[in-house]
């Protein structure tokens, strides 16, 4: 029999392999499921840990996945599953060495896409989009790589009128749960991830890099004030829809 030479991947594109794997997990409660899309998405998980590391895929991996039919050992199967996802996605960005502050050059609308994309990725729990400039297009360019059951809350102003029925649209046919706010005293451009992190954007959202270089900085030091900040806002915000 004919033996194959397996494929090199770089490890920039495995971790976006690895991204996308977590982007469409199945939920806990799905992943036991025969059906053809659970099936579909498992096989590509398997697929991706054997390509980062033959040997831990083989004995944990598949084990786990074994595992999710066997009696009582669902739960530990999934926990498995998950941990080593994610344990290969953190391996590969130390790996790579992703910095947490971009620099986009004028007219890179794409990299300033992909860039927000992968921080929008990492989100399972909570996305709070900020920018008075938040509009239709914003919507349909970002919303769909939200990842089912993160809730979504866009906080805007000058686009309200455009914004609130593509959001609307996009709940329904997604499923996704958004919810729009508007407030009046606020100028910059911020997306904070699961209550965990955040990033400032040089430019509008849906305007970034299209004719001017901008950048995307993870705030750290002052995250919890710049936090507790936003969250005030779009508290005391007039809601929409």
């Amino acid at each position: 029999m004919k033996s194959f030479d397996k494929p090199s991947i770089s490890p920039e594109a495995l971790l976006a392999e690895v991204e996308d794997v977590i982007r469409t997990m199945p939920s806990h409660g799905a992943m036991g499921h025969d059906d053809s899309d659970t099936l579909a998405w498992i096989g590509r998980a398997s697929a991706v840990a054997h390509a980062f590391d033959m040997v831990r895929a083989t004995t944990m991996f598949d084990g786990h996945v074994r595992n999710l039919g066997a009696p009582g050992q669902y739960n530990n199967a999934v926990r498995g599953i998950v941990t080593m996802l994610h344990h290969m996605r953190h391996d590969l960005r130390m790996k790579i060495g992703s910095p947490s502050s971009v620099a986009v050059a004028g007219g890179g609308v794409f990299d300033y896409f992909d860039e927000i994309r992968k921080v929008i990725s990492e989100a399972r729990a909570d996305l709070l989009f900020v920018d008075p400039y938040l509009d239709a297009e914003f919507v349909s360019r970002y919303l769909p790589h939200v990842a089912k059951g993160t809730s979504v809350r866009l906080l805007g102003r000058e686009r309200i009128s455009t914004l609130v029925p593509a959001a609307d649209l996009m709940r329904q046919q997604s499923g996704l749960e958004i919810a729009v706010r508007s407030a009046s005293s606020f100028h910059d451009r911020y997306v904070f991830v699961d209550g965990r992190a955040c990033y400032q954007s040089g430019a509008s959202f849906k305007d970034g890099a299209k004719r001017a270089p901008t950048t995307l900085t993870q705030i750290i030091d002052a995250f919890d004030p710049v936090l507790a900040t936003y969250e005030s806002l779009w508290r005391e915000g007039t809601a929409h829809g």
